[in-house]
């Protein structure tokens, strides 16, 4: 067996997403180092760069990470989710040379390797830095669907979850290196400022979300059998069996198989690739299998199937 991927097909929307990305960042990092050099004319090119690229690419994860939760607030932010892996390499590659560059100036000039007076250097917020870039890096070299479908999509989700872990680093980063120089109150509270607006996205998003969504009427979906419901990265399956209705994940454990193609058997959803087997109610597989998948609230509102946006919690 063998993973295939198609050719990425460059459209008129790709071509002008990348464009207008490719055109802010050149616009930003003259400005940056313009306006840096009148009002520090001591600084070198390289250190103006350097903090053109750190900022560009600070300000860029800031976006990226509040696209998700926009798009969950309200619709019409929908087209900033369009090719946002291209934005996450383009805030990666401007991080790597704000590493880089920061990396010759600081400690090629010593008697050991760059990389190892980085790692033995004092200053202890460069380290959180590399280790930050590690993670973003991970991230943008399996941005490609090809990864997407080797990792399969659960891992794939989790290895990329690790954004917020980097995002964490490089607020320590950041506080611990570039604010402990710069004393100006207004880059705190910009840094403090763009913290607040990514957790309170997220907070009103996470908020928003537990609501429930309309699917269909319950006469649509055929006994024993199920609907797909798409809820943004999520695909759930919406049975109907013995007069109630159960909603669980459409991935099944085992390898991903569609659920919501299968149908329920001896009162269990039944994997249409291996079948496996999940009660509809609780997600788990019956004694004495341990396999789960997650499952969502359901009710019953004037003949339409209600699905919550959130999976519940549980024990099992």
């Amino acid at each position: 067996m063998s993973v295939t991927y198609a050719a990425v097909q460059w459209n008129r929307q790709k071509k002008l997403y990348d464009s207008v990305i490719a055109g802010g960042v050149a616009l930003y990092l003259g400005r940056f180092v313009g306006v840096g050099a009148m009002v520090h004319p001591q600084a070198t090119a390289e250190t103006l760069l350097i903090r053109g690229l750190g900022t560009a690419a600070f300000l860029l994860l800031h976006v990226v990470l509040s696209i998700g939760p926009l798009t969950r607030l309200d619709r019409r932010f929908l087209p900033l989710l369009y090719n946002r892996r291209h934005l996450g390499v383009t805030m990666f590659t401007l991080a790597l040379g704000h590493g880089v560059f920061s990396l010759v100036q600081f400690h090629a000039l010593g008697d050991v390797p760059p990389l190892v007076s980085l790692l033995t250097a004092p200053a202890r917020f460069e380290q959180l830095g590399l280790a930050a870039l590690t993670i973003l890096f991970l991230m943008a070299a399996t941005s490609h669907d090809f990864w997407l479908k080797l990792l399969t999509p659960p891992g794939w989700k989790r290895l990329h979850m690790l954004v917020y872990l980097a995002y964490a680093l490089l607020v320590a980063h950041v506080s611990l290196g570039a604010l402990q120089s710069e004393r100006n109150p207004l880059f705190v509270g910009v840094v403090l400022t763009g913290a607040c607006v990514v957790l309170g996205l997220h907070v009103a998003a996470w908020g928003a979300g537990r609501g429930y969504v309309e699917v269909c009427e319950v006469e649509r979906i055929g006994e024993n059998r199920a609907v797909l419901l798409k809820l943004g990265d999520e695909k759930i399956a919406v049975f109907r069996h013995g007069g109630k209705v159960s909603a669980i994940s459409n991935v099944c454990a085992h390898q991903g198989g569609p659920l919501s193609e299968g149908k329920i058997v001896d009162g269990c959803v039944t994997c249409p690739w291996h079948g496996y087997q999940y009660l509809p109610e609780t997600g788990a597989s019956p004694p004495p299998f341990t396999e789960k998948v997650a499952v969502y609230e359901t009710k019953v509102e004037g003949g339409k199937v209600l699905v919550s946006r959130c999976a519940k919690t549980s024990s099992i």
